[in-house]
């Protein structure tokens, strides 16, 4: 219903949107396709005035596997589309962060990469018993321009937010609870998303959107004093030796 690519469906129920991340064969890993129209993706939902509430979650096994190793290599080597994608992921951030429309994540398995950044963007999250989420930026010899780092700070505590962060170390769905990362573990987290995003639909619309927007006041400002040095430093990061050898090993299966 939006000018989306095949990798991202959006379904319309009522006034409840559900955004599914649609590579299932790849584990909704994010390639240019994927990655470009999460960009252009909460700009349509914020224009879209029949909408008041959503739910994001991935087709099949997973929430999303992160990056996909070939697009990450490709952005090693071709500096447009390596800009581009930098510039989409800034747009990703800040498009959730202003987004009028509450988001509510379904975590039906791993979120990995910017599927973890996905789900700290969101404004409430379910998540399964046997998922997790990771950000393994670092691990591959990446800044997180669009990862924990940006907003783990205001989830959890900055002593946990380092610990994710620098090691890349799998968070198991009950830890992410503890340390405030999602909201609920649950055996079906799309049947309890949508049954969340009801009740946001039977409350004022403009309390619940104003409401969120204070909310997110705090979060805007925490990202903004940060984006400018993690897109500047990602781009650099994906220059780095280390990364090449990181990333062709990967993509090499090795």
């Amino acid at each position: 219903m939006y000018d989306l690519p095949t990798e991202i469906s959006v379904e319309a129920d009522g006034p409840l949107r559900i955004i599914t991340l649609n590579r299932p064969d790849a584990l909704n890993a994010v390639n240019n396709a994927l990655h470009s129209g999460l960009a252009a993706l909460w700009p349509q939902l914020g224009a879209d005035r029949e909408a008041r509430a959503a739910v994001l979650t991935g087709a099949g096994q997973a929430f999303s596997a992160g990056g996909d190793f070939a697009y990450l290599a490709e952005l090693s080597r071709d500096t447009e589309l390596r800009a581009e994608t930098i510039a989409h992921g800034r747009e990703i951030v800040l498009g959730m962060v202003r987004c009028r429309v509450p988001v509510i994540a379904a975590v039906n398995g791993p979120a990995v990469g910017l599927g973890c950044s996905l789900v700290a963007l969101s404004d409430m999250a379910y998540i399964a018993e046997d998922a997790y989420l990771k950000d393994p930026h670092v691990q591959v010899g990446l800044v997180a321009a669009d990862g924990g780092p940006l907003t783990w700070p205001l989830h959890t505590s900055l002593m946990l937010a380092k610990e994710y962060a620098l090691t890349g170390a799998k968070i198991p769905a009950e830890r992410a609870r503890e340390m405030g990362l999602v909201n609920h573990v649950v055996a079906d987290p799309l049947s309890e998303a949508l049954a969340c995003a009801k009740r946001v639909l039977e409350l004022p619309r403009q309390a619940v959107e104003s409401t969120k927007r204070l909310l997110n006041l705090h979060l805007e400002r925490a990202v903004l004093a940060t984006l400018d040095y993690a897109n500047t430093a990602e781009d650099l990061s994906f220059q780095t030796a280390e990364f090449r050898t990181i990333i062709g090993r990967l993509t090499a299966g090795k």
